[in-house]
């Protein structure tokens, strides 16, 4: 491989990653409470969802069900990720809530006001 067409190549790879950053691929968010609904009960199976609250920077969210249980999704890349959670693994602090999923590789979720 010569200079030239390393060259070349970074060139390219950088156009393609700015091209991709200026039309915003990759990067998702949580739109708002019905969407936020919705995945939940798509991701859960028989979680009926009563209202949600969305983080403010709308990386995360959790929704209440009617059992009592509550849904932590997350932005996993473009994706929202979701995991059933026990009431108990939620607290409330100053800047909103923190959701323990209990699970090391989905980790903790802050919903922040």
């Amino acid at each position: 491989m010569n200079w030239v067409q390393l060259g070349g190549s970074i060139v390219a790879i950088l156009f393609l990653a700015g091209t991709a950053w200026a039309l915003g691929l990759g990067r998702g968010e949580i739109a708002g409470e019905a969407e936020t609904m919705q995945a939940a009960e798509d991701a859960l199976s028989g979680f009926e969802a009563v209202d949600a609250i969305v983080s403010a920077d709308r990386r995360s969210a959790m929704v209440r069900g009617r059992d009592g249980s509550i849904a932590a999704l997350k932005l996993h890349g473009a994706q929202i990720a979701v995991r059933r959670i026990d009431a108990s693994q939620v607290r409330e602090t100053d800047t909103g809530w923190v959701l323990d999923s209990g699970e090391r590789l989905f980790g903790r979720v802050t919903v922040r006001r």
